[in-house]
């Protein structure tokens, strides 16, 4: 069980001292994050034991335990659990003032950080990323491909696509256009597998593709009529890349987004009328409205995020849209 364990003398020590310095508390996140010492030192370029003394340098300076000693290694306990938080805000704000010192308010030339979800940073954006550097040469991007939202407000990013609108004051916003999925097979799985006319006809005699513990797709599939739970998924995983790899490889039906059905391998849309729409949103911090290289990036992403879904927003009623339900926002 994880314990707390503060010093007494914990409060006047720490303020005889002076605030332990910014690599004390990298080393601290890079443990808490990668879960081990070793696992650490290699995600910081580092010795073990330097990894280890400077878990202890901080435990001194601060005057508390954040680690219990385990043979298996390092145990958090609840302080350094409480402390997670912190350490990540002060690691988003140091990166954050490293990309601002990058490049000039006034300068399209730095470092932007951009996010996105799986599918989206490594199937959808690279095209339009080289596109941009085409066009800004003097930009350097760094793109974190996670299904999680970072927080734009913290500044754990510069400009996000999402695929829902973001509801935080602060940022902003603007609606790039509609992007379709649908479900998907390819030619070889439908020639042995004739493609379904109905919603019964896909739950009863198909091979699906679909999650492990993620509920949104359930969640879709039940509003488009078709009650599912994991059982009834033969491959299941909450991985977007490895579901959509699986679907390019014939192992069966699973959701896809129209554009990327074209290539690298030709998809066969099943039960088209089974639509299901998303708005993709350019998102950033009001604050670097101003800065031109920030701004270079959103609008560059607001523009060719727009001409990706335009062929199948143009293709969409507006009954379709409607009525269709939505899948998880991640793809």
């Amino acid at each position: 069980m994880n314990i707390v364990q503060i010093r007494p003398s914990a409060y006047s020590f720490y303020m005889s001292q002076s605030e332990p310095s910014w690599d004390l508390y990298e080393a601290f996140l890079a443990v808490m994050q990668s879960g081990s010492l070793s696992a650490a030192s290699r995600a910081m370029g580092v010795a073990q034991p330097t990894v280890r003394r400077q878990i202890e340098a901080l435990e001194s300076q601060l005057g508390v335990v954040l680690f219990t000693r385990a043979t298996n290694g390092l145990v958090p306990t609840e302080l350094a659990h409480a402390t997670l938080p912190y350490a990540e805000s002060i690691a988003s704000t140091s990166r954050a003032l490293v990309r601002s010192v990058s490049g000039g308010k006034d300068a399209e030339r730095g470092t932007v950080r951009i996010t996105a979800s799986e599918v989206v940073g490594t199937e959808v954006l690279p095209p339009m990323l080289t596109a941009l550097r085409e066009r800004h040469p003097r930009l350097q991007l760094e793109l974190a491909v996670t299904n999680r939202s970072e927080d734009l407000l913290r500044r754990d990013a510069d400009v996000a696509l999402r695929m829902t609108e973001p509801t935080q004051a602060g940022l902003v916003r603007k609606r790039a256009g509609r992007i379709e999925l649908g479900l998907f097979a390819t030619d070889a799985y439908l020639a042995l597998h004739p493609a379904p006319k109905t919603l019964q006809q896909l739950g009863d005699r198909h091979v699906l593709v679909g999650p492990d513990r993620a509920r949104g797709t359930l969640e879709a599939l039940a509003a488009a009529g078709l009650p599912a739970t994991a059982r009834d998924f033969t491959l299941r995983t909450d991985s977007d890349i490895a579901a959509l790899a699986a679907v390019r490889a014939g192992f069966g039906i699973g959701i896809c987004q129209v554009p990327l059905s074209r290539s690298p391998v030709p998809l066969v849309r099943v039960l088209p009328k089974l639509a299901f729409p998303l708005d993709a949103w350019v998102v950033m911090h009001e604050d670097l409205r101003a800065v031109r290289r920030v701004r270079a990036v959103f609008d560059h992403l607001v523009e060719t995020v727009g001409r990706y879904a335009a062929p199948t927003h143009a293709a969409s009623s507006a009954v379709r849209a409607a009525r269709s339900p939505r899948p998880p926002p991640r793809h």
